[in-house]
């Protein structure tokens, strides 16, 4: 087994690695952090219970800042660090390379830096102190000091400054892993004690509290709080812990917290009321009674921190997967993380085209939708109009008019006609390559490797657009050459099976106003409109097929081919540039390589320590 305090002092560094590394939020510790797995003590009370003088105490050197009204405007997370020898010293998360062995200086340091944030007023602030005191005369133990609860703001304060007070401490005492030390004044009522009331909300069973009772020399002739600190007036599942302060006149005098110690075993061994209770009575047996609990504690919750922290690093090599790993020198290893990026946009692109993610289906609505509706509103009633039928029909038979079929004015009106499907044909063409290139913006947005370059993104864009273009260009001139290819040659078949005309043709001396009468022109009119409509079918078909596959089978197939090609005659320097990263992600990636190694390192000692 680790023997005491070993593992309380390895949570001190661990906690103290955390806020270093930031991995931290508001309260103890941010959700899911491992700063908010580590149990720790929270010292709660009302303004003037005697808080500090405790701390004081349990330490055994006078270092916190005093004054009437609200004195700690900001949390103190206080980490005693037991050495087995040397002189004391202090440390300050904010002032790293500053030793400090005048706690006098201390509390300066203390008050400054709440000034610092709060400003010389009596505000208070969530953002915490971080001192670490390393002395012989003090067990491991890891205590945060929270500003006191208030019933009613003072001048300079803000009206909401009770509730932010009580929400502050809560934001430490709800957490499951916290034990709550309520500090009540003797000399009042417990049944209005601020701290018990709070500890009452939060931990209604009493399991994570230590009820401490201050001021017990104060309380009036006659009285004493025997029924408290045995639990018989309010039962807590831990034994409360009387504790006698420095009086006013003792501060006065610089009294040290050592003769202090000593002045306050031999009241309560001397007092008549207390003295069977002695050896449960004390700053220095509180103190060892958190450290031997909170051991305690850290050790039942060893196995639910090592799932915690395995968790953690699954979840931070996960991310540093997709940010990417640190790319070696050589202009090898450049290359293959560079066509590494490009196999994994590919991916990307070829998943919204194959419907794993969204956007490939906007294709089929340009030819499910788009097209259709397209070619439903070519002209067609108004060019093979009566009128207009009757015009080709003259113009195309010039001075001899036709002997049986107008054949000249059949192929005009069939020419003319087959030109209007060229515009939705091209239409659908860009329609189509305004998706890809949509599908490429989303793609490369989507490639979680690619967010650390910004440079190489940008190049794979512009290759990939180039790409398109020329994919669009095939399409073009494809469904264009579709167009042309049914003017180029009629279906004669459909013309061979169309009824004969019952009439037979005007005689040559029939005027030319008289040759075509309204009932030959509509029925040439209407065999036009036939034909239109079925090479209509037939191009609704076949120009989604010349775009899949000029555009979108090209786009799944050779989108970066060229790119590929133009890469690998690339040289080091070239390549480098390319892969020069966003200094935020490169931020990020470091960040999460500490805090790996973090948690690999607290669970290699945790195991180490815990199973010894």
């Amino acid at each position: 087994m680790a023997t005491m305090g070993s593992l309380i002092g390895l949570v001190n560094r661990i906690q103290r690695a955390c806020t270093v590394l930031g991995d931290h939020g508001g309260g103890a510790g941010g959700e899911g952090s491992l700063w908010e797995a580590l149990p720790s003590v929270a010292v709660v009370g009302g303004q003037s219970s005697g808080k500090s003088s405790v701390l004081e105490s349990i330490v055994g050197r006078d270092f916190l800042p005093r004054g009437s009204g609200i004195v700690t405007r900001r949390p103190l997370v206080l980490q005693l660090h037991k050495t087995d020898g040397g002189h004391e010293y202090a440390e300050f998360l904010h002032a790293p390379r500053k030793r400090f062995t005048d706690f006098a200086a201390v509390r300066k340091e203390i008050a400054d830096e709440t000034d610092r944030i709060t400003g010389k007023t009596k505000a208070i602030s969530n953002v915490p102190i971080h001192l670490s005191i390393y002395s012989p005369h003090v067990v491991n133990l890891t205590l945060i000091d929270l500003p006191g609860l208030t019933k009613v703001a003072v001048e300079g304060q803000a009206e909401s400054i009770v509730q932010d007070i009580e929400n502050m401490v809560r934001s430490y005492v709800d957490k499951p892993n916290c034990i709550i030390l309520a500090i009540s004044p003797a000399n009042q009522d417990i049944a209005t004690s601020d701290a018990i009331k709070l500890a009452r909300d939060v931990d209604p069973s009493g399991d994570r509290t230590f009820g401490v009772l201050t001021k017990l020399d104060l309380m009036d002739k006659g009285t004493n709080a025997v029924d408290v600190l045995e639990g018989r007036q309010y039962r807590l599942q831990h034994p409360w812990v009387g504790i006698v302060n420095r009086s006013q006149a003792d501060i006065n005098k610089n009294v040290d917290m050592l003769s202090a110690r000593r002045k306050e075993k031999e009241y309560f061994e001397s007092s008549p009321e207390y003295g069977h209770l002695a050896h449960k009575m004390g700053a220095e047996y509180l103190a060892k009674l958190l450290s031997q609990h909170l051991e305690a504690v850290i050790r039942a919750k060893i196995p639910s921190i090592i799932a915690m922290i395995n968790k953690t690093i699954d979840e931070i090599e996960a991310q540093l997967d997709r940010l990417g790993r640190p790319i070696g020198g050589d202009a090898g290893a450049q290359l293959y993380t560079i066509l590494d990026m490009c196999r994994a946009f590919d991916r990307v692109f070829k998943e919204h085209l194959d419907g794993g993610r969204p956007g490939g289906d906007r294709i089929y609505g340009v030819f499910d939708n788009q097209l259709p509706a397209a070619l439903k509103k070519l002209p067609f009633d108004r060019h093979l109009s009566m009128q207009n039928v009757r015009k080709v029909i003259s113009e195309a038979d010039g001075y001899q008019p036709h002997l049986i079929a107008p054949e000249q004015g059949y192929r005009r009106l069939i020419d003319s006609s087959l030109s209007y499907f060229k515009g939705p044909a091209e239409a659908s063409v860009d329609a189509v390559h305004l998706v890809l290139k949509e599908l490429v913006r989303r793609s490369i947005a989507a490639t979680e490797e690619l967010k650390r370059f910004p440079t190489l993104q940008s190049d794979i864009a512009a290759a990939a657009n180039d790409s398109l273009e020329r994919f669009r260009e095939d399409g073009r001139k494809t469904v264009l050459r579709l167009v042309e290819m049914e003017a180029s040659y009629l279906t004669v078949e459909f013309f061979r099976k169309l009824p004969t005309e019952p009439e037979k043709a005007a005689d040559k001396n029939t005027p030319v106003s008289d040759r075509y009468q309204d009932n030959h022109l509509r029925r040439i009119g209407s065999n036009v409109s036939s034909y239109i409509n079925m090479v209509c079918e037939t191009l609704r078909n076949t120009i989604p097929k010349a775009i899949v596959h000029c555009q979108v089978k090209e786009a799944k197939r050779n989108l970066l081919n060229r790119f590929y090609a133009h890469v690998g005659s690339k040289e080091k320097k070239q390549l480098s540039a390319m892969l020069d990263e966003d200094p935020a992600l490169m931020e990020k990636r470091d960040a999460l390589v500490k805090r790996l190694e973090l948690y690999k390192s607290a669970r290699n000692e945790i195991d180490s320590v815990a199973w010894k």
